[in-house]
């Protein structure tokens, strides 16, 4: 547990929560800022800063846990469309810095219509950034 870290607190059971799931890796709980009705926060319960940190393992607990909340959530009140997201660093806008994915049930007209700003005039670049990762 890291004593600063909110997550490390409320999986510790020091700061309050309203847990939706937890195994033996994850906790997920709601978000307190949702963007939706059962926007839920899956954690590792091992204190990690961001994906980059992960233990291939531990983010394959993680997804469990993810797709844990996802089928609870599409049983108990009929969820069939889901967001996940996850930021990991300062510029990708994380702000707890304990690895964590949202899931965020979506419906149409929900409010949450913003759309990311695509690029596809870079295709023409795409055979140098292949180059990159080879």
């Amino acid at each position: 547990m890291v004593a600063d870290c909110t997550f490390c607190r409320i999986i510790a059971g020091h700061e309050p929560s309203w847990k939706v799931h937890e195994d033996a890796s994850t906790f997920a709980f709601l978000d307190v800022s949702p963007l939706s009705e059962f926007h839920t926060l899956v954690v590792p319960k091992h204190h990690f800063e961001g994906v980059f940190d992960l233990p291939p393992q531990a983010m394959a607990s993680l997804s469990l846990g993810v797709k844990a909340v996802v089928d609870l959530l599409a049983q108990k009140i009929g969820l069939t469309d889901v967001q996940i997201m996850n930021s990991s660093g300062a510029a990708a806008q994380q702000d707890v810095f304990h690895v964590h994915f949202h899931v965020v049930p979506r419906a149409k007209g929900d409010g949450q219509d913003v759309r990311r700003t695509t690029h596809p005039e870079w295709r023409s670049r795409f055979d140098a950034l292949i180059s990159r990762l080879a």
